[in-house]
């Protein structure tokens, strides 16, 4: 699936691959067999960065988006579908420093609560649910090939390379640093006791 998704990659133009530590052990079995898990996309395999939780692999993004499959869940914000956030991702992409993150979990759990609290838009991909359908899942390779396959739609025409950040932007690790002295100033002000949630 690792290698179904860099070679998604490739074939849309995209080439940042980044993993989140919880799957080290796949993604380094497909690293290893890189030209037969990513065919035609083995540089993306071996250019691949390991963080240690989403925080840090999207530290340097201006944008996160979520992808979900919902189910049993109940989602207190708005969830997107595909084609409603694609104009969003590509404005984002557009802005000379825009970085958007693509998150995907695993096809079993997906991305759990925490992870998607990183997130400024969530995203599902509408499906098929049968009756007898207990938990709607896509295979990750599919999904990255099918969100891509959005942005991308319309053309290259407008396609850009991404070079190294060189402004100061509005940056999840940003997002994160004031959330962190917006819950230490309410802790120490006693806010959180006055107005608990």
């Amino acid at each position: 699936n690792i290698g179904a998704a860099a070679r998604a990659m490739r074939d849309f133009g995209f080439s940042d691959l980044r993993f989140v530590n919880d799957y080290a052990a796949p993604f380094e079995a497909a690293q290893l067999e890189s030209t037969k898990s990513a065919v035609g996309a083995a540089d993306i395999m071996r250019s691949a960065r390991a963080f240690g939780s989403v925080r840090e692999a999207i530290a340097d993004c201006t944008v996160a988006v979520g992808t979900t499959a919902i189910g049993e869940r109940k989602m207190d914000r708005q969830v997107l579908s595909l084609a409603e956030a694609a104009p969003l991702i590509l404005e984002e992409l557009a802005k000379p420093n825009g970085r958007v993150a693509l998150l995907f979990g695993s096809e079993k759990t997906g991305l759990t609560n925490d992870q998607l609290s990183h997130c400024q838009v969530l995203v599902t991909i509408p499906m098929f649910a049968p009756a007898e359908s207990r938990h709607l899942s896509m295979n990750l390779g599919q999904s990255v090939a099918v969100c891509l396959y959005e942005l991308v739609r319309g053309g290259f025409e407008n396609a850009r390379e991404l070079g190294a950040v060189t402004e100061a932007s509005v940056t999840a690790d940003t997002r994160e640093r004031l959330t962190q002295m917006l819950i230490e100033a309410m802790e120490q002000t006693g806010y959180s006791r006055r107005f608990p949630a």
